[in-house]
C-alpha cells in the first residue's frame, strides 16, 4: 500500500503540522534527564538550566546545592512534559503513547543518587489524562558482566547496576474502538501470530542494544534498535495507520512504519542527523513508481529549494 511519511526539523515542544486527534502510535525515546551526555541537549533548549548549572558552582552550602539539582531535574521534565501534552492532543481518543526511558544515576554535590525518570513521566502524563498501562522491561545485554560498581565486594556501599530500561505504555482515555469496515479489515491483516503475542506481551524484553560508537554524537544516534520499534509498532497499531516520534534521530521509526505499511511523522531538532536519516530510510535510493512518499520540511536544505523553486516561478 502507499504510506506517506513526514519529517520534520524543527521542536517536537510544539508539532504544529499535526491536527488534533490525528496520530494512533507514539513512540519515542527521549533524551534521558540528568545523563551526563544530554545536559547539552537540554541546556540548549532552556536558558534556565545552564544557568542554574553556572549557579550550582557558586553555590556555598549543601542546602542550596540540593535545591539547585532539584530545579534542574524539575526543568528537564517541565521541557519533556511539552512534548507529551503535545502527544496527548495529536493522539486519537484510546491512542497508545510509547515511551523508552531510562532512570539515572549520577553524583553531584559528594552524593551519589538515582534520578528516577520514568515515575516522573508517569506521574506528569497521568495528571494530563493519560491511563497507564502495564510497562515493559527492556533488559540489555551488557559487555561487562563483572561490572559490579560501589565498593565492588564489600557491603554495606555497594549498588545495583542499571541493566534495564522502562518502555512505558500510556494509553490517551479508555480502549479504541475500530467502527469503519475499513479499520476492522486493516486489523486483521495486522494479526500476529501466537508465537509473537507470548513473547512480545511477556513484561521483560531481553533485546541487545544497538551497537555503541565512541563518540557522544554517534552513540545518541544508535540507542533504540529496530527490533523494539518493530515490536511496539505491531501490537498497538493497525496498517494504515499513523505513527509519531518527537525524537526522531536517525529515523528507525519511519523506516518501521515503512516496512510495515504505515503512515509516519517524526520531528528531529538536530538537522546533523538528516543524512543519516535519509540513508537510513532510503530516501536517496527512491524511484519515481515508488509507493512510500516522504516530505521534509523546516531543514536548511528545503528551504533553499523552495527559494530556488520561488524565485524561478518569478522570473518565468
Amino acid at each position: 500500500m502507499e504510506t506517506r511519511h513526514k519529517i520534520v526539523i524543527g521542536d517536537s515542544r510544539n508539532m504544529f503540522h499535526i491536527p488534533d486527534k490525528s496520530v494512533h502510535l507514539m513512540i519515542t525515546s527521549p533524551p534521558y534527564p540528568m545523563i551526563e551526555m544530554w545536559d547539552i541537549m537540554f541546556i540548549k533548549q532552556d536558558i534556565r538550566i545552564k544557568e542554574e548549572f553556572n549557579k550550582f558552582n557558586l553555590l556555598k552550602t549543601e542546602e542550596e546545592k540540593e535545591r539547585c539539582i532539584s530545579k534542574i531535574y524539575d526543568l528537564m521534565h517541565e521541557n519533556l512534559e511539552k512534548i507529551w501534552k503535545e502527544t496527548y492532543r495529536v493522539l486519537v481518543d484510546g491512542g497508545i503513547a510509547c515511551i523508552n526511558i531510562g532512570d539515572a544515576t549520577r553524583s553531584m554535590n559528594g552524593l551519589f543518587r538515582l534520578f528516577t525518570n520514568h515515575s516522573r513521566i508517569t506521574e506528569l502524563c497521568e495528571k494530563m489524562g493519560f491511563v497507564s498501562l502495564p510497562f515493559l522491561l527492556w533488559k540489555k545485554a551488557t559487555n561487562k558482566p563483572n561490572a559490579f560498581l560501589g565498593s565492588g565486594f564489600y557491603p554495606p556501599n555497594a549498588y545495583i547496576t542499571l541493566d534495564t530500561e522502562f518502555i512505558l505504555i500510556l494509553r490517551k482515555g479508555n480502549r479504541r474502538i475500530l467502527k469503519t469496515e475499513e479499520e476492522k479489515v486493516q486489523r486483521n491483516k495486522s494479526q500476529f501470530t501466537k508465537q509473537e503475542r507470548d513473547i512480545w506481551f511477556s513484561q521483560t524484553w531481553n533485546i541487545k542494544g544497538a551497537k555503541q560508537i565512541r563518540n557522544d554524537f554517534q552513540r545518541r544516534t544508535a540507542e533504540f534498535p529496530e527490533e523494539v520499534v518493530y515490536r511496539l509498532t505491531r501490537m498497538f497499531s493497525c496498517e494504515g495507520e499513523m505513527i509519531l516520534d518527537p525524537f526522531l534521530g536517525t529515523g528507525t521509526t519511519t523506516k518501521v512504519a515503512k516496512d510495515t505499511n504505515r503512515h509516519s511523522i517524526g520531528y528531529e531538532i538536530d538537522e546533523n542527523l538528516l543524512p543519516i536519516l535519509k540513508q537510513k530510510i532510503g530516501i536517496n535510493q527512491m524511484t519515481l513508481n515508488d509507493t512510500h512518499k516522504f516530505e521534509i520540511i523546516g531543514s536548511s536544505h528545503t528551504k533553499q529549494e523552495e527559494k530556488k523553486r520561488i524565485l524561478g516561478e518569478i522570473l518565468q
